[in-house]
């Protein structure tokens, strides 16, 4: 088999491809692999190309042995590290006096690592959410046994803040579950159609005392008549408490939160009829460079306000995910000392 043969061959792979022969030398390379190793690669010794260990122990060892070797080669394509799973198969008649080349070909396995790494993550942030409660409660459960088993004043003091602790962890497992239902039902968009006026309306008013126990005043405006969209409606109300509540705990501080729905025959978000719902505080509001990352699970921009307020950092990630699912945008707008509004633009 020609060289040119063996180039028509390789340049038909899908995927980054070279041929290795037994001079050691690059035979043949597709377009895939020239954009990811870099151009005139025919002619040159592998081992100038792929610099990597782990590549040329395996690109060796096919050839010593004739055999298949696996093995990874990392790189990055300007914007983030990436991760190629290299398939080394020997190919026999091939190459320099007919005695045989290996073809390497380069899987991208970008995506899986970092679902992988994005799964150790979820982990390890949710095992240090629970540790935390789960600590201060075996502290003072052995408190309890001993030092304070008589000290009623104390004994009450303990019960409450591990009642306050239990709280938390309860809070935590029902947001895990919600994001997971929310999660799984992300592909299949409502059907029902839910009156947004209502909702919002019966959302401000389930949360009326809390403001009032905060000292902030909830505002509405909204058009005379319903405004209808389609959607579920348990999951929108959950989405409107979300926000509302955490503009009277984290942006009250102004004394007011503004809420206003409007509905238009187009909007350039959607591109479509829809409706919009924005929520208004005026309170300290938040860095820019925290609000690319706010729908991240588990991410705060104040950990330790967040934390005390009761938060479980999944509640805008929970938001993210039902709008997604009711295929509208999720906007955020905030600035240092201006407060925050956040907006809601769902399909009619």
């Amino acid at each position: 088999m020609t060289e040119d043969v063996i180039s028509e061959f390789v340049a038909a792979v899908p995927m980054p491809a070279v041929v290795v022969d037994q001079s050691e030398r690059i035979i043949a390379a597709n377009a895939e692999a020239q954009t990811l190793l870099g151009h005139q690669m025919v002619g040159r010794h592998f081992a100038t190309l792929l610099r990597q260990p782990q590549m040329i122990d395996a690109i060796e060892q096919s050839l010593r042995t004739k055999g298949s070797v696996k093995t990874r080669h990392l790189s990055n394509d300007g914007a983030q590290d990436t991760t190629f799973e290299v398939q080394c198969r020997y190919v026999d008649g091939i190459g320099a006096v007919g005695g045989g080349a290996v073809l390497a070909s380069f899987l991208d396995v970008t995506h899986l690592e970092q679902a992988g790494q994005m799964r150790r993550d979820f982990v390890a942030n949710v095992s240090h959410e629970l540790r935390t409660p789960l600590t201060a409660l075996m502290g003072f459960i052995e408190t309890l046994r001993g030092p304070a088993r008589d000290d009623t004043a104390a004994r009450e003091r303990f019960l409450e803040i591990m009642a306050d602790e239990a709280n938390r962890m309860n809070r935590l497992v029902g947001d895990l579950l919600s994001l997971n239902r929310v999660e799984s039902a992300e592909r299949v968009r409502p059907t029902d159609r839910v009156d947004l006026t209502g909702q919002v309306q019966s959302t401000l008013i389930s949360l009326r005392p809390l403001a009032e126990g905060a000292g902030v005043t909830l505002t509405l405006t909204a058009p005379e008549l319903p405004v209808v969209v389609t959607g579920d409606s348990d999951q929108l109300r959950q989405v409107f408490t979300n926000l509302i509540e955490n503009a009277i705990k984290y942006g009250g501080g102004g004394g007011e939160v503004d809420v206003t729905l409007t509905a238009s025959d187009r909007d350039p978000a959607v591109r479509a009829a829809a409706a919009r719902v924005q929520v208004v505080d005026k309170g300290p509001g938040i860095d820019a460079v925290h609000l690319p990352r706010l729908t991240e699970r588990f991410y705060r921009a104040d950990s330790h306000r967040s934390r005390e307020l009761g938060g479980t950092g999944l509640g805008l990630a929970i938001v993210k995910h039902i709008v997604n699912r009711h295929r509208g945008r999720l906007r955020v707008e905030s600035e240092l000392g201006k407060g925050s509004t956040f907006t809601v633009i769902l399909p009619r």
